[in-house]
């Protein structure tokens, strides 16, 4: 045992609690917003909103890979309805263009996400053109 300056008695350790430290620095707050949002920036959320007479999705936010193309989307929204690929199926971005299937989700993301995610609208007729 050490000997030390509160007379011989044993101090248990400080023990560190996370959940109550305050965090004192605006910039220090905003470095771990950011660090949290680069942790995950090969995905990109993407909200599903029903139109007219298509079926609502239970969950409507999901995570797909930046780097995949845009018909990724389709065949997992097709999936998750239980869509045959004979079936129509029409997707929009932001209630306003159908983009190419070969367009990159990061690169449609990066022009038209809003608030922190991809808006894709879907519907079984066309709606918008």
């Amino acid at each position: 045992m050490e000997a030390d300056d509160t007379g011989g008695q044993r101090q248990p350790p400080a023990e560190r609690n996370i959940l109550t430290e305050a965090v004192t620095d605006k910039k220090e707050l905003k470095d771990i917003i950011s660090a949290k949002k680069e942790k995950d920036a090969t995905k990109v959320i993407v909200q599903f909103r029903a139109i007219g007479n298509a079926p609502i999705l239970k969950q409507k936010l999901f995570k797909i890979t930046a780097s995949q193309k845009f018909q990724a989307v389709n065949l997992f929204l097709r999936r998750e309805l239980n869509y045959a690929p004979s079936e129509a199926l029409f997707l929009y971005i932001n209630s306003a263009f159908a983009p190419a299937p070969d367009e990159i989700i990061s690169n449609l993301y990066k022009s038209f996400g809003t608030e922190g995610f991809l808006v894709v609208n879907y519907c079984t007729t066309a709606a918008w053109g």
